[in-house]
């Protein structure tokens, strides 16, 4: 049998989570290591679509000793941008990353001051702390629905998406209104495909508001520094769709009524997908103004801030686009009637844990945890979950402040257990 090699930290993932947290430990001088299966930032390289740029403006590009420096802070870095971005900060500390290496399992050590023990590729490594820091956005979570479909009809997720021209002639059914949702509609639509798409709950947000980016309110505001303690139904918050954005040179709003103003057709939730036939739930003015109630909540929210704060006089006028007015809603479609090859499933993304040979998953597939620390099992650490501490905790801006806090508390426990060994 080989023998393990032995290391403080494990830290499985090599993102901006990962190497967030690598940069902690460093700075509190444990000694660790960084798996990554790929590349740095793999799945920002080989995950995303050609177009994608960041949602947020490049000043939130910010991780603990390294934030963007270039010409354009109100821009949106494209996906070359950003691997170049997390290239550098690696280097910038010297992060001790592995990459091309797969972790197996993770299974417990009785009887040893290591309490993991990892099967990974590159050999067995002996650890005391593992961090999960493989983020949220590991699998496609594509209904069951999705297997109902006509055989003849092409399903993929935007994990795979690369650009128009790989989907087949025909029409699309993108599903699913979030960021992802809407870009690719607009995208696909504007290159001659036509498309339609089933919008369940969103979260509509304007790109620009009175002058500023939507971000730049946050930002002020200390909206997305609100902490995962203070929310009143944490769980329902975190379930919660992502926000209906994206970043363009221009500053564009992307929402429901400029798809359907350039010729995209709008349906309700997929309720239903059985061969050819795809029903939809009819409640697509009722989603709409939901989403258009949350919008002016906010944006009010926005004008009472900028009133007592005093910029009333600094910023722009209310500028909020009109209300989303759904006509022509579609309930049922025939997809070979309609012409429709394609089926694009932008219904978000879930956690693989399946790596995790330990008893902390639940049957959704999460970790319960508290701020990141899996109570169940002693140092296991989750990193890049959304509102994991804050409700920034998925972005870039957001996983340094957590692998802050994270690292300090693995450094006490570290310690505490170093004093332990040497009395012993």
């Amino acid at each position: 049998m080989t023998r393990a090699t032995h290391i403080p930290a494990v830290i499985v993932g090599a993102g901006q989570a990962g190497l967030a947290m690598s940069h902690a430990l460093t700075r509190h001088g444990i000694d660790h290591v960084v798996l990554e299966r790929g590349r740095i930032a793999e799945r920002w390289r080989s995950e995303r679509w050609d177009s994608l740029r960041l949602l947020t403006p490049n000043w939130m590009s910010r991780l603990p000793g390294h934030r963007y420096s270039g010409m354009d802070p109100n821009g949106f870095m494209s996906m070359p941008e950003v691997v170049r971005f997390f290239d550098d900060y690696a280097r910038s500390f010297d992060a001790p990353v592995v990459d091309e290496t797969t972790v197996h399992s993770v299974r417990p050590i009785e009887g040893s001051t290591a309490r993991y023990l990892l099967d990974t590729s590159v050999g067995p490594i002996a650890t005391r702390h593992v961090i999960a820091a493989t983020g949220a956005c590991a699998l496609p979570n594509i209904p069951s629905v999705a297997g109902a479909a006509a055989d003849r009809i092409v399903q993929i997720s935007p994990k795979e998406y690369r650009r128009p021209d790989q989907l087949p002639d025909g029409g699309v059914l993108v599903v699913g209104a979030s960021a992802s949702g809407i870009q690719l509609a607009r995208e696909i639509h504007l290159s001659g495909r036509p498309v339609t798409l089933a919008a369940g709950s969103h979260v509509r947000l304007p790109r620009r508001y009175r002058g500023l980016d939507i971000h730049d309110w946050f930002e002020m505001m200390g909206t997305l520094d609100r902490r995962a303690v203070d929310e009143v139904d944490l769980d329902a918050a975190r379930r919660g769709p992502s926000l209906q954005l994206v970043g363009t040179a221009d500053g564009r709003s992307i929402d429901l009524a400029e798809l359907a103003r350039l010729g995209v057709r709008l349906a309700g939730r997929l309720d239903d997908l059985g061969g050819e036939c795809a029903r939809f739930d009819g409640r697509l003015s009722e989603t709409v103004a939901t989403a258009d109630a949350a919008y002016d909540a906010l944006l009010d929210r926005i004008d009472a801030w900028a009133a007592t704060n005093g910029l009333d006089r600094e910023i722009g006028p209310d500028d909020r686009r009109p209300h989303v007015s759904v006509q022509d809603e579609v309930e049922r479609l025939d997809l070979a009637a309609s012409g429709i090859s394609t089926i694009l499933w932008a219904t978000g993304y879930r956690p693989d844990y399946s790596w995790l040979d330990l008893p902390v998953v639940a049957g959704d597939g999460s970790i319960p945890h508290a701020g990141g620390i899996v109570r169940d099992s002693p140092g296991l650490y989750l990193m890049g979950l959304p509102l994991m501490r804050t409700r920034k905790s998925t972005f870039i801006d957001g996983v340094g402040r957590d692998a802050t806090e994270l690292a300090g508390h693995l450094a006490a426990e570290h310690a505490g257990a170093r004093r332990g060994t040497v009395a012993a």
